[in-house]
């Protein structure tokens, strides 16, 4: 392990710790985490997922080498930004009837507490449901109730040290029988989904405008135009996959993202007031649409900085296939790379003094003049395995909270602890308790 002499000495120190058996090093060079999240399968590869996370969702997002090529080249058409114009209404759907139940709450005095975390975890999902499979959150909420569940099963199991070749999940205790039963479950729910819905295709009643039908018509495509090739479309079990990570991380990615959003405008009112301010000058009270919610400058800066403050994942991880050489350093087969993502977005030495405060005002001229053309932001990741859903949620975060602002406002609820706590994802602890005044239509 000789290139651990290097690591306090030089300009740029790298630091380590044991991870188990294996060294973990930290990367808080930007340049070198260009190199790594830019680089080719066989240099880095993100760390293998036990068996036990397995469970909850696998897909694109845990794939490597052919087969994430595979399914990113099918998946990509279904996230073109045409098919995104094609989502709008169910975006607006999902959004009436958010609006609908909060004004239904509102007292007399149209003032009311809500935990606003419960709320967009459940808006969140029926915009999955409705532009997944085209259902309500209704007909998709024993599927969420289940993910849910086998989230926190799968955390706690988590915790636990993995020893390859042994281990407890084999043990039929009440958890791993639980975690086996929803894993089941979720599968056997959406293979009926599936099937439906290539039931519909072949008598051609069949809809094309959710993800599920337009990763369907990509992978018939790629099926037909790869017919020389082996493997050159996705499985049922693949199909699967996807729906799972689709539900998982489409739902959590968006719902924190507005809950911390909704937080920070708390805090700072004047920054509520100057993007209300801005949705009202683009669109009034009428509903938004895909080309106004472009025009958003004040909207998208307050997004990029809640990104920056609270990112949904904390840090990226990559481990070495192989000796490579990376900046000053060579490392071998084996070592760990932690990312910090969070530790970049909060760095002084990247943003200034004022790098934990709020203050969209840094967004002013763009990401890449924020950053001075840095690797310091990239709460969607970065490189090829960029987020393949980053548009889809930002959009449907500027709809929603366009349509808040049109209607409510917001401050904290004396209630609310501020705690941020990642459990896969950044979240509030305690939740996300606010209180909303209900506005009158000028």
């Amino acid at each position: 392990m000789c290139w651990l002499k290097k690591k306090y000495t030089g300009k740029n120190k790298v630091p380590f710790f044991w991870f188990g058996p294996s060294p973990r090093v930290i990367i808080m060079d930007p340049e070198l985490v260009k190199d790594v999240l830019s680089s080719k399968f066989d240099h880095f590869e993100k760390l293998s997922y036990t068996p036990i996370l397995r469970q909850l969702t696998l897909g694109v997002a845990m794939y490597e080498g052919e087969k994430w090529a595979k399914h990113r080249r099918i998946i990509n058409p279904a996230f073109h930004v045409e098919k995104l114009k094609m989502m709008m209404p169910l975006f607006s759907a999902c959004c009436d009837e958010l609006i609908s139940r909060w004004e239904e709450l509102a007292d007399s005095s149209n003032v009311f507490e809500i935990d606003v975390l419960f709320e967009f975890q459940k808006f969140s999902a029926d915009v999955i449901s409705r532009t997944t499979f085209g259902i309500s959150y209704k007909e998709g909420r024993r599927i969420f109730e289940l993910q849910k569940e086998q989230t926190k099963l799968v955390f706690e199991a988590a915790r636990n040290l993995y020893i390859p070749g042994f281990s407890c999940r084999f043990i039929p205790t009440q958890r791993n029988r639980r975690r086996n039963e929803i894993y089941k479950e979720v599968t056997a729910l959406l293979r009926s989904m599936i099937e439906q819905r290539e039931h519909a295709i072949k008598n051609g009643e069949a809809k094309t405008n959710d993800l599920l039908g337009l990763l369907m018509e990509s992978n018939k495509r790629h099926a037909q135009e790869g017919d020389h090739m082996q493997d050159a479309s996705l499985t049922t079990e693949d199909v699967i996959e996807e729906c799972k990570l689709f539900y998982f991380a489409g739902q959590e990615t968006t719902s924190v993202l507005l809950t911390w959003t909704m937080i920070v405008l708390s805090m700072h009112p004047n920054w509520q007031d100057q993007a209300r301010n801005e949705v009202l000058q683009v669109f009034g009270q009428s509903k938004p649409t895909f080309e106004g919610l472009s025009r958003l400058k004040i909207v998208t800066m307050i997004f990029y900085e809640v990104l920056r403050l609270y990112p949904p994942g904390v840090a990226l991880f990559r481990h070495t296939c192989k000796e490579i050489k990376l900046g000053e350093f060579t490392f071998p087969p084996g070592v760990q790379l932690l990312l910090p993502i969070i530790l970049f977005h909060h760095s002084r030495e990247f943003w200034g003094e004022d790098a934990e405060e709020f203050n969209p005002e840094r967004f002013s001229e763009g990401v890449s003049k924020a950053t001075k053309n840095r690797l310091i932001f990239f709460p969607f990741g970065w490189g090829p395995r960029i987020c393949i859903g980053q548009s889809f949620a930002l959009t449907e975060a500027k709809m929603a909270l366009a349509r808040i602002l049109q209607r409510f406002s917001v401050e904290l609820s004396p209630s609310y602890a501020h705690a941020p706590y990642n459990i896969l994802i950044l979240q509030p602890q305690y939740g996300a308790q606010v209180i909303l005044h209900k506005l009158h239509p000028l």
